[in-house]
């Protein structure tokens, strides 16, 4: 493909975007030709029955002359590396999750039971590892080593975990726009350079409802009785931005409910009608049209503070 864009005059190049998509993208577009990288969801719909190469690439280019196409766009090489970690920090966590899921069952098998969280099992064990402490008595010398090797292997994940935070936390700071996302309540480094390695300044939303609807944030909507009625969120797009973006509204829940706010006010009326769950999904949902917001402004974010009302 490169030694053919070579030879050819300037002209479109289209795409389906994937993990090689943004690479080829740019060698391309140094090459003078313009690129235009669209989500394979979109494109499925001009794909005839029967589908092979030629009708994949007759829809490519179809759906690429659509006026109403939404195109992705070409993610900067600073970018392409944030998501690598973000993927990387994400498997770590992953295996450490496993990990203590395994040495809670080990534990288990032998009686012994530990209390809910991370936190208590690695206290425990720090207890229980103790050389001036006896062992329990249903624990045998060869499983308490390998639970001893287990402990340092939890110790190395925790510690590849926090370097790769502490290099989030060094980006969020030197990157602008990840710099004005840390100011939204609920957002912290994480948040803000997985969000800004997605859609970097977000020009390709037109609005932070469609940000909101790409990440799944937007509920479903039916029809009973000629009244509309919401469902659940539709989890499309990005499960792991959507889950940052919960996690962090969950957070900040507390402090953004008790504040004289608009949006304080718009949450003591929520969660006064609705689970704890829901709301903290429908801030979640604000939270991500908020950062298109400031995305696009080039200002940080500034709580607007609620009118008291006249007696």
């Amino acid at each position: 493909v490169v030694r053919l864009g070579a030879k050819l005059p300037a002209c479109t190049m289209a795409m389906e975007a994937c993990c090689g998509s943004h690479h080829l993208g740019h060698v391309l577009r140094e090459q003078g030709h313009e690129v235009r990288l669209m989500s394979p969801e979109y494109v499925q719909p001009y794909v005839k029955a029967q589908k092979n190469d030629e009708r994949d690439a007759e829809a490519i280019a179809e759906a690429a002359t659509r006026p109403t196409m939404r195109f992705v766009e070409l993610k900067s090489e600073a970018q392409l590396d944030a998501q690598i970690l973000h993927r990387a920090r994400t498997r770590l966590v992953g295996q450490r999750t496993a990990l203590i899921n395994q040495l809670r069952a080990v534990l288990l098998e032998r009686g012994i039971v530990v209390a809910k969280g991370r936190q208590q099992l690695e206290r425990f064990l720090t207890e229980m590892l103790d050389p001036a402490i006896e062992p329990p008595s249903t624990l045998s010398p060869r499983t308490r080593l390998l639970i001893e090797d287990k402990r340092l292997e939890w110790g190395e994940l925790d510690r590849r975990i926090a370097a790769l935070t502490t290099e989030f936390v060094a980006r969020a700071r030197e990157d602008q726009a990840a710099r004005r996302l840390v100011s939204i309540p609920g957002f912290g480094a994480l948040n803000a350079t997985a969000l800004v390695a997605a859609i970097g300044t977000g020009e390709t939303f037109r609005s932070g409802r469609d940000l909101a609807a790409w990440l799944g944030l937007v509920p479903r909507q039916a029809t009973t009785g000629g009244k509309p009625r919401l469902l659940g969120i539709t989890k499309r797009g990005n499960t792991y931005l959507r889950t940052l973006l919960i996690h962090g509204a969950r957070a900040a829940l507390p402090s953004l409910s008790a504040g004289q706010t608009l949006i304080g006010e718009w949450l003591r009326g929520l969660v006064g009608r609705a689970h704890k769950n829901k709301v903290v999904v429908a801030l979640a949902g604000k939270l991500a049209r908020i950062a298109w917001a400031v995305l696009r402004s080039g200002e940080g974010y500034a709580a607007r503070v609620s009118q008291p009302v006249a007696a």
